[in-house]
């Protein structure tokens, strides 16, 4: 049959060429046409299920607390202005190489990480990251586009979780449990739209992409909220870090230490969740571990290695240091207690590593046992 089709539709296309073409030019005019024609029907699809999606989020919102509408509940508003910490200072003034810098947190390209500690120091922990924002521009374009209506979502989600909190609003939470396609498909769109964004970022950084970022940390760090997303949306959220820590590595442009210097905040802060902590201390224990096994073996055998994941592997080794020490300091979260099998593996043939590298790579072998250090805080205690 398929054979037969081929042979009626190339009849058809040489009765029906016009005069001065030839077969293979009318052919290929004929596929343009068609491709055109999908690419339209493709559009407009991406547009319906876009609105679609618009239509369950607010469908899911009215389900959860049908009596939310936070610009005609004066209430609302009184709360939310007496609760609203400073709004976030963007970071206009970048420079390219990203390397004249006074201290950690006035480097930091997204305009969060200071926040996000500024923000630790309030009494109410259930407080952070549920500033009220303003709406955002819904004429976005580019990379900003796929973000807006996630955002939007799940900043009225996090807004509802403050309000019934403080008493102003009833809202019944179970309802996320019914509605997963919701909630899966916003969280995934975030996670897609920062990703995008962290293979190819611009600088200075929109307040949209800024806000994506906070809305991120906020929903995973939330206690009643991120039990929800983590039930559905593990794998993505697993996946979107492993995507980060590719973008660290693989990054080879010659002023990329500002775009490095924005994955490492965001994985920072996403290791603040108890349960993505451990797999992400699992992925970059795995990724410095090979990376030392094949820098040992260049180094045995004299061979050329590569300079640019060499300088890359450092923020993985800072983020991992991070992680462990946050975990030691915090009495209550057995950080230091990791035991995973990475660990292990880790630890078995890294005292030989170091010996053998600290000649001719001594920062790196520092940093190598500074984290040995920390994994073996606990039997040290």
């Amino acid at each position: 049959y398929l054979k037969i089709s081929k042979l009626a539709l190339a009849f058809a296309i040489i009765h029906s060429k016009p005069p001065g073409k030839s077969c293979k030019e009318y052919t290929e005019h004929l596929a343009k046409t068609v491709s055109e024609q999908d690419f339209g029907w493709k559009s407009k699809v991406e547009v319906l299920e876009a609105e679609v999606l618009r239509l369950r989020q607010e469908l899911l919102l009215n389900k959860i607390c049908p009596r939310f509408c936070l610009e005609n509940d004066a209430s609302a508003e009184v709360l939310l202005d007496q609760e609203c910490i400073n709004p976030m200072s963007y970071s206009s003034q970048l420079e390219d190489s990203g390397c004249d810098i006074s201290n950690d947190y006035a480097f930091d390209s997204l305009g969060i990480a200071s926040d996000f500690h500024q923000s630790e120091h309030n009494v109410n922990t259930s407080k952070r990251w549920l500033e009220r924002v303003p709406p955002l521009n819904l004429c976005c374009t580019g990379k900003e586009e796929s973000l807006t209506a996630p955002v939007q979502f799940l900043q009225h989600l996090l807004e509802i979780r403050k309000l019934s909190e403080g008493g102003i609003l009833q809202a019944d939470f179970t309802q996320l449990e019914n509605d997963s396609f919701t909630i899966c498909n916003s969280v995934s769109q975030l996670l897609d739209g920062l990703t995008v964004f962290y293979n190819s970022p611009k600088f200075p950084v929109s307040n949209v992409l800024t806000e994506a970022v906070c809305v991120l940390i906020s929903l995973i760090t939330d206690t009643k909220l991120s039990n929800h997303v983590l039930k559905k949306c593990f794998k993505k959220l697993e996946e979107f870090k492993k995507n980060l820590i590719q973008i660290i590595l693989r990054n080879s442009s010659v002023n990329r230490f500002q775009a490095l210097h924005a994955v490492s905040n965001t994985l920072v802060l996403l290791g603040r969740n108890n349960i993505l902590r451990n797999s992400l201390i699992s992925l970059l224990l795995s990724e410095v571990r090979q990376f030392a096994e094949q820098l040992l073996q260049a180094h045995q055998m004299q061979a050329m290695y590569d300079i640019t994941q060499y300088e890359n592997i450092f923020p993985l080794c800072t983020i991992l240091e991070q992680l462990l020490q946050n975990e030691t300091e915090e009495s209550n979260v057995s950080s230091s207690d990791y035991d995973g099998e990475e660990k292990i593996e880790f630890l078995k043939n890294l005292d030989q590593i170091i010996l053998h590298l600290s000649d001719e790579f001594p920062l790196f072998s520092l940093y190598l046992w500074r984290v040995s250090v920390l994994l073996n805080s606990a039997q040290i205690q």
